[in-house]
């Protein structure tokens, strides 16, 4: 430990700490409790009472040398780990059975303290659902109220992408370190997000996506959220996961219902069922929480128009050229870059832009195609 610095030395031994195999957060507040300085755990790890003697082996041997990496990648702007003691760190998170013990931010760190709502649901959903969830959260990021989700395909993608494109604010809880980005598609709109929101999670840098990660990501979604909306979700999902969590952290369930022919509403009606509020507009959201959120639900129609909502982009000359590439039958995203001989990189951004516009859909299989609710470039 010597090679950290006195203001390093107690991060660097957090963060050192969670890395130890067999420290969850349970562990960790339970070790943390024992000292008065975290290095005082690897300074005299043998003294340390009711951990298992395993943990006590490894913590005689920390990776000093990964956490020297992490420390280097938290030396960039607008990255932060934070622990229950931090001013930062969310009160809501704090009220769960669990609160992990260590958090990674990724974008503006005071959007953990805003009110939430988790939007969640199936990651093959309808067209219909997929519509439904980025109507939904962008009508209600209008309102100030931080749209919260997992960053996974489907629903989650359409609850970012509705946010963003009322210029709002979301929140992806990822069950990755936050250097990965899973799924690998949602590089860019990860990217957009650190920009314009923030990317959070418990699991220290380099954790690959593992199947056990994500009921632990579930929770924190529904932790930092006044309540969930369950758009679309299959009887045995993830979704019902995170709604089954918020309903135990003592939040609001919210689901929309649908067609009983529809395998996908079946997890949604089975939540109602269940006592989840059913709804149908954005508003009977605010109606249940808009006092707690101070938000005001909107006169009129439920959604405002794409006109009202984005501002027009101003586009270069790369735009309008890959604009002109698409047109209202499907087109894969490779042949937009061959015929516009833009990088990868380059064009998936621009169709993600486009996208928040509203001018252009995402299809499944990398197709897109012109949704004729904007004009172009």
């Amino acid at each position: 430990m010597h090679r950290f610095s006195g203001a390093q030395r107690s991060l660097a031994c957090q963060l050192a700490l969670q890395r130890i195999p067999g420290v969850g957060p349970a562990t960790f507040n339970k070790l943390v409790q024992q000292v008065s300085s975290p290095a005082d755990i690897f300074n005299e790890p043998r003294l340390l009472k009711g951990i298992d003697p395993k943990i006590v082996s490894l913590l005689q041997t920390p990776d000093w040398d990964q956490v020297e990496q992490d420390l280097e990648w938290l030396s960039a702007d607008n990255r932060h780990v934070i622990d229950q003691q931090h001013q930062h760190y969310p009160k809501l998170l704090q009220q769960i059975p669990d609160p992990p013990a260590l958090l990674f931010v990724q974008g503006d760190i005071n959007l953990l303290s805003k009110w939430q709502l988790a939007v969640v649901g199936s990651r093959n959903p309808s067209a219909s659902g997929r519509d439904t969830a980025f109507e939904f959260a962008r009508y209600l990021a209008q309102g100030d109220i931080v749209i919260t989700s997992g960053l996974a395909a489907g629903i989650d993608a359409a609850a970012h992408k509705g946010a963003l494109a009322a210029s709002g604010r979301t929140i992806a809880v990822i069950g990755t370190g936050l250097d990965r980005v899973y799924p690998a598609a949602h590089r860019d709109l990860a990217h957009y997000i650190a920009e314009n929101g923030a990317i959070v999670s418990e699991f220290p840098l380099g954790t690959p996506p593992k199947a056990e990660n994500f009921p632990r990501r579930n929770r924190i979604i529904s932790g930092l959220s006044l309540g969930t909306l369950v758009v679309e979700a299959a009887v045995k999902s993830g979704s019902l996961i995170t709604a089954r969590m918020a309903m135990e952290q003592g939040r609001e369930v919210f689901a929309i219902p649908g067609s009983i022919h529809n395998p996908l509403s079946r997890g949604c009606h089975q939540l109602i069922r269940e006592g989840a509020k059913l709804v149908e507009t954005a508003n009977d959201i605010i109606e249940e929480l808009g006092a707690m959120a101070g938000v005001v639900p909107q006169s009129g129609d439920n959604f405002a128009s794409n006109e009202e909502v984005l501002a027009s982009a101003e586009l270069d000359k790369d735009y309008q050229q890959l604009f002109e590439f698409l047109g209202y039958d499907p087109i894969h995203i490779d042949i937009l870059i061959d015929k516009s001989g833009l990088t990868v990189d380059a064009v998936s951004s621009m169709l993600l832009l486009l996208e928040l516009q509203g001018q252009v859909a995402s299809l499944p299989g990398g197709r897109y195609v012109r949704t004729g609710t904007g004009s172009g470039p």
